[in-house]
């Protein structure tokens, strides 16, 4: 069966001008052309009934771009949604951090600047999650100990730097050498979702704990150099 244009998006319930821009993103095929009048098939429908289902799970279009090229499986479903939709946080608007935490909002701008403070993504005004209020409890520690603001905003730039390339890097190891074997195993598309998803929270909270752990280490051993260097 096929169908033109305006029965195609009564059919899909979307509008006409959506179709047209889907196909001029590349996310819904050309349909065919007999003379002026183009025609689109049960493969048109299929295709807005998946990226309504996708667009329903919060996935922009760029995602989706992915699962229907396939660069994404169905089985990345639940994972790229946690990544991508993480459970909300408490979140504070920059006013509220300011006043919880006693720290004038300007500095907390000068923070956010500097990559030290990272608002969560929607919305119209940026909104930072509550726990955010304990690294700036920290650095104010550190500040009231006599570290000035602006060398500590500077450290804090180059860590941010720093643990951006190394997040980056770890992320890509995940993809190559676990995403892709799970994958690989093939087995029910439900199974490999939940598999993936379970076991890339079990990782997260790892490297976290190993992140942790290795800085407080290095930590203490650049105190023990730095004093043998004055001895």
């Amino acid at each position: 069966m096929e169908y033109r244009i305006e029965q195609l998006a009564r059919t899909a319930g979307v509008a006409v001008d959506t179709i047209r821009f889907y196909q001029g993103k590349g996310l819904l095929d050309a349909p065919r052309r007999e003379g002026r009048v183009t025609w689109y098939g049960e493969g048109h429908i299929e295709r807005l009934r998946r990226i309504k289902e996708l667009q329903q799970q919060g996935f922009t279009l760029t995602v989706i771009q992915r699962f229907l090229s396939g660069e994404l499986e169905a089985s990345d479903e639940a994972l790229v949604a946690a990544v991508t939709h993480p459970a909300a946080p408490q979140a504070l608007t920059l006013a509220e951090l300011a006043e919880r935490s006693g720290v004038a909002q300007p500095l907390l701008a000068s923070l956010e600047q500097a990559g030290l403070l990272v608002p969560i993504s929607g919305g119209d005004e940026p909104v930072y999650p509550a726990d955010d209020l304990e690294a700036i409890a920290a650095g104010m520690k550190l500040i009231s100990a006599g570290v000035p603001l602006g060398a500590l905003i500077e450290l804090g730039k180059e860590h941010a730097d720093n643990v951006d390339r190394t997040a980056r890097q770890a992320v890509d190891l995940f993809d190559r050498y676990v995403r892709e074997r799970i994958q690989a195993e093939g087995g029910e598309t439900e199974a490999a979702e939940r598999k993936l998803l379970q076991t890339f929270n079990e990782l997260l909270e790892a490297s976290g704990t190993l992140v942790r752990h290795h800085f407080e280490r290095t930590l203490l051993r650049a105190a023990r150099e730095h004093i043998e260097k004055r001895s």
